[in-house]
């Protein structure tokens, strides 16, 4: 069969999916209208047609099959020692650690960010740490409901060896409930606090952003940035987002005084007219570090699936000149390596 012909059918096939769709069902919010959700001050004019479009006729970079992970020191079973270990796992996947619980978000070890196993986006670094070399995990937090940060398999993964409590947006509970049977699985809206234990809490904040696994259920789920708060230390997850006019992360900064760290998405910003609804480039990360005035910043969402059409390390290249135009420090946003880890103490914001 013919190459583009091929990979038409496995673009389409992922598009046209329309099995388990999700779907709220509440009052109208200022977010949502009763059928969709949406950005407020930000309109989204980008589609799941038009991305499969321009995934078929775009001109992508090459990038690598495979790039090998340097091996790193395994994550310890527990830190409560008064700061937090935050460590890289791969694409939107971070292992918190504080205050004796195991955090992680948007949890994906599979090989590809798609509901198939033989099509759709294909890992090019394997994850930093090994499912079976993971500590015990107490709290999953999911940004939204795109393959490539809710993943199925993962999920029954841990619900089977950990059965962790899991939190997410509006609309999310009964997919991931279904998969996680044995977890307690909860879903929230913007502005909600869940309290964990040891007096650590969870805040949903928005993010301008969308969801939908397939053409039929687009912005039917909500989607959330979150605040991890225990005792002084405050970080803050940008799951995957757009940018915008920065509105959305200034009032976040303001309410929080601040953040010790914020791990932002840097990857998937080219072509910028149709993905800037959704993905921030480098420079506009550096711009929402600045933002949320956040002390130090971790990169996530580049190098693991090709999902936009820059190159493979155009969006570190980027971070790095970004800084540079900034006058930054280079440590001061990190474009970490898989299994990288950063220990996390409050300061002065």
């Amino acid at each position: 069969m013919h190459q583009l012909t091929r990979r038409a059918l496995c673009l389409l096939s992922v598009g046209l999916l329309s099995a388990c769709a999700a779907k709220w069902q509440g009052p109208p919010t200022p977010h949502f209208d009763g059928s969709r959700f949406s950005n407020p001050g930000h309109t989204k004019d980008s589609s799941v047609a038009g991305y499969l479009w321009l995934r078929l006729t775009g001109a992508q970079a090459t990038w690598p099959d495979s790039v090998p992970v340097v091996p790193q020191p395994p994550p310890p079973p527990r830190v409560d020692d008064g700061s937090a270990r935050v460590t890289f796992i791969g694409h939107a996947t971070v292992l918190i650690q504080v205050a004796g619980l195991n955090i992680v978000t948007d949890p994906v070890w599979s090989e590809r960010a798609s509901p198939f196993s033989f099509a759709g986006p294909k890992r090019v670094q394997a994850p930093g740490v090994a499912f079976d070399a993971l500590p015990k995990i107490d709290v999953v937090l999911i940004s939204h409901d795109h393959y490539d940060h809710l993943d199925l398999a993962t999920l029954k993964r841990l619900d089977a060896r950990d059965q962790p409590q899991v939190i997410v947006p509006l609309g999310n509970k009964a997919l991931v409930a279904d998969a996680m049977p044995a977890s307690r699985v909860s879903e929230h809206d913007w502005g909600d606090r869940v309290a964990l234990k040891g007096g650590v809490t969870v805040d949903l904040e928005p993010m301008l952003h969308g969801s939908g696994r397939s053409p039929f259920d687009q912005q039917t789920t909500l989607w959330a940035a979150y605040v991890v708060q225990a005792g002084p230390i405050k970080i803050y997850h940008v799951g995957d987002a757009g940018y915008g006019n920065g509105a959305v992360y200034q009032a976040t900064g303001r309410k929080y005084g601040g953040f010790d760290l914020a791990i932002l998405p840097i990857g998937a910003y080219e072509p910028v007219s149709f993905m800037a609804d959704s993905h921030m480039s480098p420079a506009e990360a550096v711009k929402l570090m600045n933002d949320v005035r956040a002390r130090s910043a971790l990169a996530h969402h580049f190098e693991a699936f090709q999902l936009g059409f820059e190159a493979y390390d155009a969006p570190r290249r980027a971070l790095a000149a970004a800084l540079q135009a900034a006058q930054l420090p280079a440590d001061r946003f990190l474009a970490p390596q898989p299994g990288q880890a950063l220990r996390i103490t409050a300061g002065p914001r």
